[in-house]
C-alpha cells in the first residue's frame, strides 16, 4: 500500500471511527457548465462495522500541503461521484 493510500486510509478511518478495507480507485472528473471543477482519484473502502457500509476517500492538494477527504457513504454521497459532489458543494458554503 502506498504512503498516500495509507493516509486517506487513516482520515477515513477517523471519520467512520472504525477499521474498513480498501475496496478499489476510480477515476472521477466532475464538470460544471463544461468546465472541470475538480478531478483526481476516489477512493472506496467497504466500513467493517455492522451494518455493512462504504466510504470514500481522496487527497486535495492546498496551499498548506495535502489534505485528505473522507465521505461516509451514505445518502447523497452515494457512489464515488456523489461523494465528491458532496464536497464541492460543502466547499462551496464555506
Amino acid at each position: 500500500m502506498s504512503a498516500l493510500l495509507d493516509d486517506i486510509t487513516r482520515a477515513v478511518e477517523a471519520t467512520v471511527e472504525g477499521a474498513v478495507k480498501h475496496r478499489e480507485s476510480v477515476q472521477i472528473v466532475e464538470t460544471y457548465r463544461g468546465q472541470t471543477v475538480w478531478q483526481g482519484m476516489v477512493e472506496v473502502f467497504d466500513v467493517d462495522t455492522p451494518p455493512p457500509a462504504v466510504a470514500y476517500g481522496w487527497a486535495v492538494e492546498s496551499d498548506s500541503g495535502a489534505q485528505y477527504v473522507a465521505v461516509k457513504g451514505e445518502p447523497p454521497a452515494d457512489s464515488p461521484m456523489a461523494a465528491v459532489r458532496v464536497w464541492l458543494v460543502s466547499q462551496a458554503r464555506k
